[in-house]
């Protein structure tokens, strides 16, 4: 199992001119208490599972597993998914020596835009581009899990 690093910020600016590529998700949850979270995910027409552990006291890493599954698996496990499935396009922009993870939100989550860059350790600088906002690392309603508890438009 690995940990995974990462930190998110709202975006506040365009970024469209400079995404390198885009794939779209759906993904929901099949357990999702704060200790771990089971996810199904479909990103274009491929099928992942992952399970990730409770986020650390920072907020900026976890343990997370994930593996590839067979699309038609994956397709079932949604249907069995707790409510409120993700529905999202990532865009990914390479900015410096790191590549942000752009999600932009459809649904219920409709005109929330994050970015996410993973990093290598929590104290790695990175250098910003001018469309990142505040940082939203650590805050539970911006996790993913917890939009489709709480969706964007019911805040």
């Amino acid at each position: 199992m690995a940990i995974e690093i990462e930190r998110k910020f709202l975006v506040k600016g365009e970024f469209r001119n400079f995404v390198e590529k885009s794939v779209r998700i759906r993904q929901g949850y099949i357990s999702s208490v704060p200790e771990r979270s089971v996810r199904i995910r479909i990103m274009n027409d491929r099928g992942f599972l992952a399970i990730k552990g409770e986020t650390n006291s920072s907020g900026k890493s976890r343990y997370e597993w994930e593996t590839e599954i067979p699309v038609t698996e994956a397709e079932e496990l949604l249907n069995i998914c707790e409510p409120g499935l993700i529905e999202k396009t990532r865009h990914l922009v390479k900015y410096g020596k790191h590549i942000f993870e752009i999600d932009e939100f459809y649904g219920e989550n409709n005109g929330l835009i994050l970015a996410e860059i993973e990093l290598k350790s929590e104290s790695e600088n990175i250098e910003m581009p001018d469309w990142i906002g505040e940082e939203v690392t650590g805050d539970p309603k911006y996790y993913n899990v917890m939009l489709t508890k709480k969706p964007f438009s019911k805040w």
